[in-house]
């Protein structure tokens, strides 16, 4: 990973639907607002993960690996206007984020496993997805979708949101496709609550979770590796 690419913490619990409607309301006044949500705050973010050719991201995440990578390409409310190419590092406790918006044929490019000129770019990330392509045989597993509401504070770049309806779209790599079948892979449609900052997480913000989310407990969730447990995989 780049030396300048900043570290974060993020935290991540399971919340109850009305555990998650307390906290919502008071983040609301007190925080501010996602830019890119609609009048009720939300967005839906449909991602596909990539994996190498024996599932390593997968199997390090399930292994408690430490220092791990995870490769994904993301769209925001099913439409192509803006791609993102994504690398989320994990090192040891904390994490980062590398992300490259891309164009629509260079996406569906390398869905389809097509490395032609990646070679020549000048990109860090693309570089790397080149690498892990023809070296471990980086491809498209599974889409993540999921309906995001979020809230931000400058303090410690504090961002905290909440996850729902997250569905898995099985072995399907169709990205662009809205009308691409998926399924929820949370027996009582479960919302995550993650809260993300630089280094020390304000004191208010502590306070708030510890008032309205007592019972929270914090667990290493993945969205992606939830998104997988249809598969005959061995754990």
């Amino acid at each position: 990973m780049p030396a300048n690419i900043p570290l974060r913490h993020e935290l991540k619990f399971f919340i109850s639907e009305m555990q998650y409607q307390v906290l919502s309301r008071q983040l609301d006044r007190v925080l501010w607002r996602d830019p890119n949500g609609d009048e009720n705050n939300e967005y839906h973010i449909r991602s596909l993960y990539f994996d190498t050719i024996f599932d390593d991201a997968y199997y390090d995440k399930l292994d408690g690996v430490q220092n791990r990578n995870k490769y994904r390409i993301r769209i925001y409310n099913l439409k192509d206007k803006l791609i993102k190419l994504e690398c989320k590092t994990k090192v040891g406790s904390l994490i980062s984020k590398r992300s490259l918006t891309i164009p629509r044929d260079l996406a569906d490019q390398i869905i389809a496993g097509d490395t032609t000129d990646l070679e020549k770019t000048r990109s860090g990330l693309l570089s790397d997805v080149y690498r892990e392509m023809t070296c471990n045989l980086l491809r498209p597993v599974v889409i993540v979708d999921y309906v995001r509401e979020a809230y931000i504070h400058p303090a410690e770049e504090v961002r905290i949101t909440f996850d729902k309806q997250l569905r898995t779209g099985l072995g399907s790599t169709d990205l662009f496709n809205p009308h691409v079948p998926t399924i929820p892979p949370f027996d009582n449609g479960e919302i995550i609550l993650e809260v993300k900052y630089n280094r020390v997480m304000p004191p208010f913000i502590r306070d708030l979770l510890c008032t309205y989310c007592p019972n929270a407990v914090q667990s290493a969730i993945s969205k992606y590796t939830w998104c997988r447990r249809y598969e005959d995989k061995e754990a």
